[in-house]
């Protein structure tokens, strides 16, 4: 491989996947286990409030309390000013450790593609245009680095015929956060630069103000989970725009 040749890091949700429909209905499924009193159909107007609130959500277990706080008829921009307070208040109150509530998520994912796995993946769409760019990429270096569990990104992309070595999936099974995947990534390609495509703002600053990252190439994925906020903050770190259509472009390097 030439050394001048770029590795690829992208996230998953948001990025490869428009997940946001499942994420959400995931999260309803998983409250109703938990809370007896929620019907088991998901209301429509709660799934685009949703929508609205996921360019917050970092980890996709959190869908659960969102829509916990939805159906109670918490508004979207009460529940975004204190995000994180606000579902970390739920958890305490119901007794609700982020073990149980992970453990809740996966186990209601695993149940609903058991029973259907075409309903699934139906509400797992990639973004235009991904699917043709994943496969050029088939004899590249490239990985995904995401909070989302190993085996629901395999599923997802085997459902698009795309293949990627299980080993360069990081996801949440692997216990460790992005910054410390990247960390890996650098050791493991000294020599080569390396592009992390992310949707989520604040992950891309995180990871710019780690001064064991700074050769990284950082780019938020403008198609993603972000808001006009993000979009126009962004340029107040080392973080460059990307939008679809350029990084779909066969000429894309990153640089």
């Amino acid at each position: 491989m030439n050394k001048n040749e770029p590795i690829y890091a992208l996230d998953f949700d948001g990025v490869i996947c428009d997940s946001c429909i499942e994420t959400s209905i995931a999260g309803w499924k998983a409250a109703c286990r938990l809370w007896q009193d929620m019907p088991s159909d998901t209301p429509k107007a709660l799934l685009d409030d949703f929508r609205t609130l996921r360019p917050a959500l970092e980890t996709g277990y959190e869908a659960i309390l969102i829509m916990r706080l939805l159906y109670q008829g918490l508004s979207t921009e009460y529940i975004r000013q204190d995000y994180s307070k606000i579902l970390k208040n739920l958890a305490q109150q119901n007794n609700l450790t982020l073990t149980e509530l992970k453990h809740c998520f996966a186990t209601t994912r695993d149940q609903w593609i058991t029973n259907d796995r075409h309903d699934w993946l139906s509400v797992n769409p990639l973004f235009k245009g991904i699917a043709s760019k994943l496969a050029r990429l088939h004899n590249k270096t490239w990985y995904i680095v995401t909070t989302k569990q190993e085996r629901f990104v395999q599923e997802i992309l085997q459902a698009h015929q795309l293949s990627i070595n299980e080993h360069a999936i990081y996801g949440m099974d692997r216990q460790i956060n992005k910054q410390q995947v990247l960390q890996q990534l650098i050791q493991q390609h000294p020599n080569q630069p390396l592009i992390f495509i992310e949707d989520r703002l604040p992950t891309l600053i995180g990871i710019s103000q780690n001064t064991a990252l700074n050769n990284i190439q950082l780019q938020l994925a403008l198609w993603g989970y972000n808001t006009q906020k993000d979009k126009d903050n962004h340029q107040n770190y080392p973080i460059q725009a990307l939008q679809l259509k350029d990084f779909l472009s066969p000429s894309f390097s990153g640089r």
